[in-house]
């Protein structure tokens, strides 16, 4: 490993404890507020792949207990290894073994329903995905959702998931409590998307 390599993967947040407390502050407003967009602060060193606001969160997110799959692209980069060694995290081959996922943009995600859903009784057993895409908008409508957090309803459109990702959606927000909530990242933004939310085109009801 050169020493440009080691020195991207020791450094992270710039203030460890604060750092990783905005971020861990901006994923709850994220899911807090399903659909909105939220900066994320990105107040440390990154690996050399992924969104910036992917990396930050799952390095607020992840702990010595938690289980990370990575798509292709990461995989074979830096960024599990930066992960592994500012969080503890335990590194995972296979998608439906792990809580966490991380998916660069453009790569093909994992189905849904392949993934940790919990159970009734343990409902936050399930898994929780970093999708990265191309772009979100809220001024042109493609999705109309509803549920928890959103006053009424509020439109979104995102550039760059799977053709059937609101088919799997919908299955997924069926089986609440079980289900798997998601993350959707650009290179310095996050959205939630709990399990309780539902996704309709838009201008259905």
């Amino acid at each position: 490993m050169s020493a440009q390599e080691l020195n991207s993967l020791v450094a992270g947040f710039d203030d460890e404890a604060l750092g990783s407390q905005a971020v861990f502050r901006v994923a709850l407003q994220a899911l807090s507020m399903p659909g909105r967009a939220q900066e994320v602060p990105l107040k440390n060193a990154l690996p050399d792949k992924g969104h910036g606001a992917s990396a930050a969160l799952l390095l607020a997110l992840l702990d010595d207990d938690a289980s990370l799959w990575l798509s292709p692209v990461l995989a074979q980069s830096h960024a599990g290894e930066w992960l592994r060694f500012h969080t503890g995290c335990q590194l995972v081959e296979h998608p439906e073994k792990a809580q966490f996922l991380w998916i660069a943009a453009g790569e093909i995600m994992p189905h849904l329903a392949s993934l940790r859903q919990g159970t009734d009784a343990d409902p936050d057993q399930s898994a929780t995905c970093v999708i990265e895409v191309h772009s979100v908008d809220s001024n042109t409508p493609a999705w109309r959702l509803t549920g928890p957090g959103i006053a009424q309803a509020c439109s979104l459109n995102v550039a760059g998931l799977a053709r059937d990702f609101t088919e799997q959606w919908a299955q997924n927000h069926g089986i609440f409590p079980r289900g798997i909530d998601v993350f959707l990242t650009t290179t310095t933004q996050v959205i939630g998307l709990p399990r309780t939310t539902c996704i309709l085109p838009a201008g259905k009801d």
